[in-house]
């Protein structure tokens, strides 16, 4: 009788890590399934008021956080953007858009950032870690600074201006064909106004056929105010001011 009562307590002992085991596995699952449970986690694209744990576990509180985000402005390289993921206890990262356009994103990695807006990389990122890495992931992207030094190429400007060349296209501003001349230092004397020519490239290695040219009055732009006539450049386009063929 006393070793029947021995070995069932040997079998009562070995019992206990297994139950141990099994009670971790069960923790660890149930810290998986919730976010964590911290203070203060972030701010609202829209408010200061930090988010609450309710929030925090409603699947559409937190898309409503992601539709907020800014969907308008375009990111390319030098800019800084505060990145943080609302499932984390970290605070807010300042991340800079590399000069190739790229973001390195904490636990995943170098994303493509460049001509994305905030809320489109937000969402991209976002499908990019739950595949890898979360159960669910809010990320919240917001732009902090721009670079104002970036530009979106060159634009040639030759003929009847004061000062031919190229001249580099601002980021921040619609760059049009009548701020380019007045890059260019303006008309010369025989210029003729009226008959200002824009030539668009096409696609490179493309027959030089589809090249488009536009012929845009300057003067009515100037003078009457048809900014609609106005037309954007883009890169690589050239802009040539032919001489009137009457000069008086």
């Amino acid at each position: 009788m006393r070793i029947i009562e021995k070995s069932s307590t040997h079998r009562r002992l070995a019992l206990v890590p297994a139950l141990g085991a099994l009670l971790l596995l069960l923790l660890c699952q149930a810290r998986a399934a919730d976010p964590p449970l911290g203070a203060a986690l972030t701010n609202s694209p829209d408010s200061d008021a930090p988010i609450s744990l309710a929030e925090l576990r409603d699947p559409e509180a937190l898309a409503a956080w992601m539709a907020a985000l800014d969907e308008t402005k375009k990111l390319g390289p030098g800019d800084k953007v505060s990145y943080h993921v609302l499932e984390d206890q970290d605070p807010p990262k300042e991340l800079t858009v590399g000069d190739s356009g790229e973001l390195d994103v904490p636990y995943y990695g170098l994303a493509q950032a460049g001509k994305k807006s905030c809320k489109q990389l937000a969402l991209e990122i976002k499908g990019l870690l739950e595949k890898r890495n979360y159960r669910r992931a809010t990320v919240i992207i917001m732009l902090e600074e721009i670079n104002k030094k970036r530009i979106n190429g060159k634009v040639y400007v030759t003929g009847q201006v004061h000062l031919t060349g190229s001249y580099e296209i601002p980021d921040d501003e619609v760059f049009t064909v009548s701020k380019a001349i007045l890059k260019a230092g303006g008309f010369s004397d025989f210029a003729d106004k009226r008959h200002v020519k824009l030539i668009r490239t096409g696609v490179p290695g493309q027959d030089p056929k589809t090249n488009k040219a536009i012929i845009i009055n300057v003067q009515d732009i100037w003078e009457k105010g048809k900014t609609d006539n106005d037309v954007p450049v883009q890169a690589d386009d050239m802009i040539f001011v032919p001489k009137r063929t009457v000069n008086f």
